[in-house]
C-alpha cells in the first residue's frame, strides 16, 4: 500500500482497475453487450474529505456515470457517501463554466450501485434512499439519491453472478478464503491456500498470478479490519454506555456518551499507531473516527 491509508482498497477495487471487468459488470446490470473496453472512461475521486471517503470504482460508458461500491459490512449511509462521490466527480464538468449562462451545462447520468457480500443476512436486492437519512420524513424530497444494493454472496446473487463471470470468480475467491479461515489457520496461510485453490480452478487467474503478494496483503488487511471493526464497535459501545452512566449523573447522558466515544477513539488510534496500521497520529485519529462513528 502507499503511504496514505486507504482501507477501502481490497480485491474488488483491484478488479475494478481493469476496464474489461468494469464493462462486464456494467453489461450484466444493464442488459447490454458491449465488448470494447475502450468505451470505459475511468474516473478518479480525490477523496480529500476524509480518509474514510474512498470510492471503489467510478467510470463512464456513453452518457452513464457508474459509481460502484463494495461493502462487506452493511452500511445505511451509502446514499450520503455516493452524494459526496458524485459531487467530486462532476466538479470538472462545471469548473470554469459559467453557471449563470443561458446555455445548459450537461452532466452524465449517474447510477449508484453497492455490491454487498457480508456474512450478515441481507435481501438479494434492496434500495437505499438519501431521504431516509433526513432528520424528518418528507413526502416529496427536493433532493433524492437512490442506491441499488445487490447481494452477491453465492446462493443470493445467482441471477447477477450467472450473467457476470468476474463477480462469480470474485465471490468464489472470497468464499475460499472464508472456508480456509474457518479451519483455524493463521489468516495469511488461509489466504495463500485459497489463492492456490483458485489458481487450480482457473479463478481470477490473471489477478492472482500477477499480483499475488498484493492480493494477499490487501485481503489480510481487509479481513483484519473487518474483525477489528466489529470488536471495536462493540467495545466502543460498551465504553460509551459505561462512561455515559458515570458522567450522565453529573453532566447529562449525552455528554457522558460522547466522552466514552472520544475515549474509545483515543484508545483505538493508539492501537493503530502501535501496530503499524497508521503511520501518523492524524491518520490514526481519522481511521478510528471512521470506525466508531459510521
Amino acid at each position: 500500500m502507499n503511504g496514505n491509508i486507504e482501507y477501502k482498497n481490497d480485491v474488488f477495487c483491484m478488479l475494478m482497475e481493469y476496464p474489461e471487468n468494469a464493462l462486464q459488470i456494467y453489461n450484466a446490470l444493464n442488459n447490454t453487450d458491449y465488448t470494447d473496453a475502450g468505451l470505459v472512461e475511468m474516473k478518479t475521486i480525490k477523496g480529500g474529505i476524509s480518509l474514510s471517503v474512498k470510492n471503489d470504482a467510478a467510470f463512464i460508458v456513453g452518457n452513464d456515470l457508474n459509481l460502484y461500491e463494495h461493502q462487506s459490512t452493511y452500511n445505511p449511509n451509502m446514499p450520503i457517501r455516493h452524494l459526496i462521490y458524485f459531487a467530486d466527480i462532476i466538479e470538472p464538468y462545471v469548473k470554469n463554466r459559467d453557471l449563470y449562462s443561458k446555455k445548459k451545462i450537461r452532466i452524465p447520468v449517474p447510477h449508484f450501485v453497492v455490491f454487498y457480500n457480508g456474512e450478515e443476512e441481507r435481501p438479494k436486492c434492496e434500495t437505499m434512499k438519501l431521504s431516509d437519512s433526513f432528520e424528518k420524513s418528507t413526502e416529496h424530497p427536493e433532493i433524492e439519491l437512490i442506491c441499488t444494493v445487490y447481494n452477491i454472496n453465492l446462493g443470493d446473487g445467482e441471477g447477477l453472478l450467472d450473467k457476470c463471470p468476474i463477480l462469480r470468480e470474485y465471490m468464489t475467491f472470497v468464499e475460499a478464503v472464508r472456508s480456509e479461515a474457518r479451519g483455524g489457520l493463521p489468516l495469511e496461510e488461509a489466504i495463500e491456500n485459497a489463492i492456490d485453490e483458485c489458481l487450480k480452478q482457473g479463478v481470477l487467474t490473471e489477478l492472482l498470478s500477477e499480483r499475488r503478494d498484493e492480493v494477499t496483503r490487501m485481503t489480510v488487511y481487509d479481513m483484519t479490519f473487518e474483525a477489528r471493526e466489529k470488536y471495536i464497535r462493540e467495545e466502543g459501545y460498551e465504553d460509551g454506555r459505561a462512561e455515559g452512566r458515570a458522567e450522565g449523573r453529573a453532566e447529562g447522558q449525552e455528554e457522558g456518551r460522547e466522552l466514552g466515544i472520544e475515549q474509545s477513539i483515543r484508545k483505538l488510534a493508539a492501537r493503530y499507531l502501535s501496530d503499524g496500521t497508521a503511520k501518523t497520529e492524524e491518520e490514526a485519529q481519522e481511521l478510528a473516527k471512521s470506525v466508531l462513528r459510521e
